[in-house]
């Protein structure tokens, strides 16, 4: 039992280094600057 907790434990770690890693990722690769959208729900304006 001790050791399928472990696994249970090291999973969860590898999945929250990699979410982590995907979010560092997309907040340095954004584009610096106004970012204009148009969509359905009309014009939205928001600054990066």
């Amino acid at each position: 039992m001790k050791q399928n907790t472990l696994y249970l434990l090291l999973g969860a770690l590898v999945v929250v280094v990699i979410a982590l890693g995907i979010y560092v990722y997309r907040e340095q690769t954004k584009p610096q600057g106004v970012e204009l959208k148009i969509d359905d729900k009309g014009i939205s304006i928001q600054q990066n």
